[in-house]
């Protein structure tokens, strides 16, 4: 109980700094998902299993961040691309309950997770689906989002063709993203013209956790 009120004092603390508003309920139900994605963890790699940082901070805080640089808008349609453990969909479905999410990964197991954490926490506005992101037709998204260790370009060659023409690639990232940033830009024509712009919003000052981490924000 200690640990569950400390947990959710951090997350309340954070959010109202950052100016996050989430009621009481969603702040609860974002604790108990940290808590099953460490119980899903002992039996499937969802997260690192030599963590060195609170869940509630590193994984879950993190996701949430993301509104402070998006407005998640209701129904709008956003896909997180390679979701892993629900990561950034899961927290962000629960902040923002009007808003449609489809979460996609290649790997059964961690879709399998997503979906028996989805359905213990009640989420309605939340789908994972096991499948490669190559597979996807005849959908299209206002956003794309993605925790994915992959380099810019590549994302938005995933992303290029499932997001409408004024849609938005949102990708949380880390270290030095020069190179990474001119090789996309230099892609861009074969990539639907994706990205036109890139934004960067370092958030080394949020928390020590997040050091050299950046939200990435690119656009068409």
């Amino acid at each position: 109980m200690e640990q569950l009120h400390d947990e959710l004092t951090t997350l309340q603390a954070l959010c109202a700094e950052h100016s996050i508003e989430l009621d009481t309920e969603k702040l609860e139900k974002l604790v108990h998902y940290g808590h099953l994605l460490e119980e899903w963890n002992l039996k499937v790699n969802l997260i690192s299993r030599k963590e060195d940082s609170p869940v509630i901070i590193k994984h879950i805080f993190h996701s949430i961040l993301i509104s402070s640089y998006h407005s998640f808008r209701k129904e709008e349609r956003v896909l997180d691309l390679g979701t892993g453990g629900g990561l950034p969909g899961i927290p962000l479905s629960i902040a923002f309950p009007d808003t449609r999410f489809l979460l996609v990964d290649a790997t059964g197991k961690k879709i399998t997770a997503c979906q028996a954490m989805i359905k213990e926490l009640g989420i309605t506005n939340a789908i994972a689906m096991h499948t490669r992101v190559e597979e996807l037709k005849g959908v299209v998204f206002d956003t794309v989002l993605s925790r994915q260790v992959a380099p810019l370009e590549q994302l938005c060659r995933y992303a290029a063709r499932l997001l409408k023409p004024d849609g938005t690639l949102i990708c949380l990232k880390g270290g030095n993203l020069d190179r990474e940033i001119s090789k996309a830009i230099e892609s861009r024509e074969k990539n639907n013209g994706l990205p036109l712009t890139v934004e960067l919003y370092p958030i080394s000052a949020v928390s020590s956790f997040f050091s050299e981490k950046q939200i990435v924000i690119a656009r068409r």
